[in-house]
């Protein structure tokens, strides 16, 4: 009786040792194991393209700039390509925080990704800020076909020892100080105006080297800021002065053009490397798309906003940039010094380059 009971058993064994062995055969068909079906090419860890992905995406504007609509057409895009199996959630106005909090977060890969003006980015790495130095580029174009080149992969490639990964630059537009006092015609206007700047050394020391006392503050904490007195106006591109409403608490904007500002959209590298080839090239794709509408619609959306200003009521007067530009030079030849002359001479002679 026990030699039955335990041939039984042995039998029973086989029978759950086979199941089992069958069921380990049967992910070889791309059901679910990653051991073995990566198809990892070297670029990310080659999860399968099919697998559903939530992507946070955060910026710090209002939904009616042109700067949400950008993100939008982001969305629309890689979900359109991948057929839904990625979906971005956009989260608008600092939801997520203020813009240096938010590629902190990126950095931390606690964020997927996020939009910020490239000054935030100078707390990893000073080299991005000389995209943002006074009056290097004479059009937007200048400025687009030296992010294009080399010139990209100079300030983007040193982000990546944070875990910051540049995908495309969007645009923040030439940067225009508005002001609640008088026009600004010169440089000596801005004297004993305090103006507000990002968290960045580039803008507060040419604003500083310009005339007015500058401070940093968080954008959203701007509007209040004006309406109280706290400072005396700001600088910024005209599609965030438009969409902001500043014009409800400034009277004056004064065209300087002192600063061209691009946006990079950054991700998270570590969130990047985990992503199949396909997935990745669905997301770049998009961003260039999506980064060539922002830049396209913020140049073409001007001479619009202008009017839109005027009608809301403020002044608007265009000073001539010489002495602006002769007054902030320093701010420029003295970049060296926090990066490097090699990097300088190299930064501008892409500069120049572009400019033919």
């Amino acid at each position: 009786m026990k030699k039955i009971i335990t041939i039984a058993l042995l039998g029973l064994l086989m029978t759950v040792l086979v199941a089992c062995g069958g069921g380990e055969s049967s992910n070889g068909d791309g059901s679910g194991d990653d051991s073995d079906n990566s198809g990892n090419n070297g670029e990310g860890n080659g999860e399968q393209a099919s697998e559903e992905i939530s992507i946070d995406f955060g910026h710090g504007s209002a939904e009616t700039n042109v700067r949400h609509e950008a993100a939008v057409k982001f969305k629309e895009l890689v979900e359109e390509e991948s057929d839904g199996s990625i979906t971005v959630n956009i989260y608008p106005n600092e939801t997520l925080g203020s813009e240096p909090e938010m590629i902190e977060n990126v950095s931390l890969n606690t964020l997927d990704m996020a939009l910020a003006g490239a000054g935030i980015f100078t707390q990893y790495d000073d080299k991005i800020g000389a995209m943002n130095l006074p009056y290097l580029f004479d059009s937007y174009e200048h400025a687009w076909n030296v992010l294009d080149g080399e010139v990209g992969n100079m300030i983007s490639e040193p982000l990546l020892d944070d875990n910051i990964r540049l995908l495309s630059f969007f645009e923040n537009g030439m940067r225009h100080v508005t002001n609640s006092s008088q026009p600004i015609e010169e440089p000596s206007d801005l004297e004993g105006l305090t103006i507000r700047t990002p968290e960045s050394d580039v803008s507060l020391n040419t604003l500083e080297a310009m005339g007015a006392s500058s401070t940093p503050m968080a954008f959203g904490e701007l509007y209040l800021a004006l309406q109280q007195g706290t400072v005396d106006g700001q600088e910024n591109p005209l599609a965030n002065i438009h969409a902001s409403n500043f014009f409800e608490v400034q009277d004056y904007v004064s065209m300087t053009g002192h600063q061209y500002g691009t946006l990079p959209l950054a991700v998270s590298d570590e969130f990047w490397q985990s992503l199949s080839s396909e997935q990745q090239t669905i997301l770049q794709d998009a961003a260039d798309e999506a980064g060539q509408f922002h830049r396209e619609a913020i140049r073409d959306g001007e001479e619009e906003l202008l009017e839109e200003l005027k009608a809301e009521g403020m002044e608007v007067n265009t000073p001539d940039k010489a002495p602006f530009r002769e007054a902030t030079q320093d701010v420029v030849d003295n970049y060296a010094e926090v990066t490097s002359q090699e990097f300088m001479d190299k930064f501008l002679e892409e500069v120049e380059a572009a400019r033919e």
